[in-house]
């Protein structure tokens, strides 16, 4: 294990406490099977029980993630329109960048930073809840809310920005105003789901709409113990093999309230390696002993596996489980998202979930005009949800910002030319759906019985929503 820096592990760096000791750790130990290609590191974590910024906007205030990197790959930070500087001095997409390509980066000399050429090492895409951060000079970035940037405070995440913080670059590519001023105006959640992408590269930042802009938020706690933070997080994974022991003694400790827990803000707690180590299900035991409440986020039918124990949580306590489904039409299903899971599965999920008496909903989104948006069709997926015995998170039309734009109008010209053509006039001035339409189409889903609009925290993806420490 030498070539690894552990000793990282039992240093504070940026104000953060060590994770874990020396002598915690064990392994690796290579996965087989399912779990083929895959290590996992043995670690005896120091707490379990994460506390987040008390500035947050997230509906949560402490967080645990038994494992640290995740096989799903999936932690990413930036719409796809948005542009990287190149080390060429021109401006690309982020959703069009390659491993390989040149950027910008920065280096730290002293208590400045200077601007260096870097190369990107890793490129990745998933959806996310987007963030819009809105600055004095005109520019504006979407981002997941866990997206860090570059303030005179430090690094900082987009939900803890607050008006008025100075971010760090020269501004938008696209604003012609050399000097544009980069004060954080103000942060709106766009109550949707996006695509998101994110990059590694050799300094750990590049500039992103002329923003100093940190690799994504999950993927650098690998970076802390010498690891890589593209292949190695999504193959060396780090196992808090303790995290039960940890949680039981943290939860009995005389001064924890209750306070709402949030699993799966980091990595994903059902990743395939739980069914080999079973820690999420013996935290989820430990919480539910306590009577604590908890949330899970998860893309994993592993899920369902604990359900007898969720279940018995939710007798006690307040648990969630959430889902999203934008439409129930095989037909649109198909031609639109070929690479998800049935919709129905996820209803026959969500049903299993309220059945054993679990609080869960979903997210109708995106809503696609001329294709998902009648009354016939949008009354399928809201009465679904309700016979599931879910409820309506939201309802949200197609958005289609830059690059996600040239990529669907292009399927569609291929799909349905006379659809493509009532796209581009439907479109021709915003990247977002006419007011009214939106409207509209909220009020189809309200008239089902089903609320229209995201949950007033701005997340569709709701994690856990209490104010008070436990019942």
């Amino acid at each position: 294990m030498s070539e690894f820096r552990w000793r990282l592990a039992d240093e504070e760096r940026d104000g953060q406490p060590a994770l874990f000791g020396v002598d915690g750790l064990t392994g690796p130990q290579r996965g087989t099977g399912r779990l083929s290609g895959l290590e996992f590191l043995h670690v005896a974590a120091k707490r379990i029980l994460n506390e987040v910024p008390a500035q947050s906007r997230m509906p949560f205030r402490w967080t645990i993630n038994v494992y640290r990197g995740c096989s799903h790959a999936c932690a990413y930070c930036l719409a796809g329109d948005t542009r990287v500087l190149l080390a060429n001095g021109r401006s690309k997409q982020i959703a069009r960048l390659r491993v390989g390509d040149r950027v910008y980066g920065t280096v730290k000399e002293g208590r400045t930073r200077k601007y260096v050429p870097t190369a990107v090492l890793a490129h990745w895409q998933t959806t996310k809840p987007a963030f819009r951060v809105d600055l004095s000079g005109g520019t504006n970035i979407v981002a997941s809310s866990d997206h860090r940037f570059l303030t005179a405070r430090g690094w900082r995440q987009v939900d803890v920005l607050a008006p008025g913080d100075r971010l760090a670059g020269m501004g938008g590519f696209d604003d012609p105003e050399a000097n544009s001023p980069l004060r954080v105006d103000a942060v709106h959640s766009l109550d949707v789901l996006l695509p998101m992408y994110d990059i590694t590269t050799g300094t750990g930042d590049f500039i992103a709409n002329g923003v100093v802009s940190h690799n994504c938020f999950a993927r650098p706690t690998h970076e802390y113990l010498g690891l890589d933070i593209g292949d190695d997080f999504e193959r060396k994974i780090v196992v808090k093999i303790n995290a039960v022991e940890r949680v039981r003694a943290e939860l009995a400790d005389p001064n924890w309230t209750r306070e709402g827990v949030a699993m799966g803000t980091n990595t994903d707690p059902y990743q395939r390696c739980e069914g080999k180590y079973k820690l999420t299900r013996g935290v989820v035991e430990a919480l539910t002993e306590r009577g604590n409440p908890f949330s899970i986020l998860t893309k994993s039918a592993l899920v369902l596996r604990d359900l007898d124990l969720i279940s018995a949580a939710a007798r006690r306590t307040e648990v969630t489980v959430n889902f999203s489904i934008g439409t129930l039409d095989e037909r649109v299903w198909r031609a639109t998202e070929p690479g998800t899971p049935h919709p129905r599965r996820r209803i026959e999920a969500m049903r299993q979930l309220a059945a054993a008496g679990v609080s869960t909903g979903a997210l109708i989104a995106p809503v696609l005009p001329g294709l998902s948006d009648s009354p016939e069709q949008l009354a399928e997926v809201a009465e679904a949800i309700r016979a599931a015995g879910g409820r309506v998170m939201g309802t949200v039309p197609l958005h289609l910002r830059p690059g996600v734009r040239e990529h669907f109008l292009g399927w569609l010209a291929r799909f349905d030319p006379d659809l493509h053509a009532d796209y581009l006039r439907r479109y021709a001035k915003s990247s977002y759906a006419p007011a009214q339409y939106a409207e509209r189409i909220r009020g189809l889903v309200a008239e089902n019985g089903a609320a229209g609009r995201a949950p007033a925290n701005g997340s569709p993806e709701l994690l856990f929503r209490s104010d008070r420490p436990g019942r």
